[in-house]
C-alpha cells in the first residue's frame, strides 16, 4: 500500500458552505448557516479548528445564499489562514460546486479536503489523510450515528474499500453513513461530468471504484435541521479537538 506522503499545509481545502438552508428556516435568513454560534464559537471556526489540525493554510470558502455577509464578517484571513471566497452565480448542485471551488485552489492537481458547511466533528484528520492511498481516487469519513433512520448507509469491504451507498431505510438503528468530508485525489476529476451543474453523491460516486471509507466513531453532528442544530449547541463541549 502507498500511502500519501505530503506537506498538508500546503493541500487543497474548500468548505462548501453554498446553500440556501431552507430546512432551518428563519434562522439562517439573514445569517449563513457557516455563522451560527454553536457553543463558544461558529460553525465555520470548528471547521478552520479542525483543518489547522492539518496545518492548513487557505481554505477555499464555496460561498453562494448571503455570500456578502459571509465575506463581510469574516474578511479574507481568519484564525491564521487566509480565506478565498468563490460565489456561485447559479445554483451548481454539490458537485458542481466542488468543481467549482477547485478552479480556484493553490494546485488543482494536488489532493483537496473538502468539508460540508453544516457538520461539526472531532474526527482525526491527520489520521484520515494518512491512510488515503496515492492511487485510489480518495477517501470519504463514514461517521457512526445511532440513529441511521433519516441518512443513507454506507457499504464497504473489511479494508474500508467503498461497495456502495444504501439509501435511507427509516430503520431507527445505528449505521455509518456519508460524514461529509471527502478527500479527493487527482484521479477523481476524471468522474466529474462536463455540466456545471450536478451532484457529488449521484453523479459522481456511484462511478468511483477506487474510493475508501474512514470508519470513525467520533462525535459527529449535522447543524442543518433545526432539532440537530440544538443538540450541538446543547454538546458542544463533546466536539472540541483534543
Amino acid at each position: 500500500m502507498h500511502v500519501l506522503t505530503y506537506n498538508t499545509s500546503t493541500m487543497n481545502a474548500i468548505i462548501l458552505c453554498g446553500g440556501l438552508s431552507t430546512r432551518l428556516g428563519d434562522i439562517t435568513k439573514a445569517v449563513p448557516k457557516i455563522l451560527l454560534p454553536i457553543g463558544d464559537k461558529t460553525v465555520l471556526d470548528w471547521q478552520l479548528d479542525m483543518l489547522h489540525t492539518l496545518g492548513v493554510t487557505e481554505v477555499v470558502l464555496a460561498a453562494g445564499h448571503l455570500s456578502d455577509v459571509l465575506k463581510a464578517a469574516v474578511g479574507d484571513e481568519r484564525n491564521g489562514m487566509k480565506l478565498i471566497h468563490v460565489v456561485e452565480e447559479k445554483k451548481l448542485g454539490t458537485g458542481g460546486a466542488i468543481k467549482y471551488a477547485m478552479t480556484h485552489v493553490s494546485d488543482p492537481d494536488d489532493v483537496t479536503l473538502i468539508l460540508n458547511g453544516d457538520i461539526l466533528t472531532n474526527v482525526d484528520l491527520v489520521d484520515m489523510v494518512s491512510r488515503v492511498e496515492k492511487e485510489s481516487e480518495g477517501m470519504l469519513l463514514g461517521a457512526r450515528v445511532d440513529d441511521a433512520s433519516s441518512y443513507g448507509t454506507l457499504e464497504y469491504d473489511e479494508t474500508g474499500h467503498l461497495q456502495s451507498f444504501k439509501e435511507k431505510e427509516g430503520i431507527q438503528k445505528p449505521g455509518y453513513i456519508n460524514g461529509g468530508i471527502y478527500i479527493f485525489t487527482s484521479h477523481a476529476k476524471k468522474h466529474f461530468p462536463n455540466e456545471d451543474t450536478f451532484s457529488i453523491e449521484y453523479d459522481v460516486f456511484p462511478n468511483m471504484k477506487n474510493l475508501y471509507v474512514y470508519e470513525s466513531d467520533n462525535p459527529w453532528i449535522d447543524v442543518g435541521v433545526p432539532e440537530r442544530l440544538e443538540w450541538a449547541r446543547n454538546n458542544w463541549q463533546h466536539m472540541r479537538i483534543s
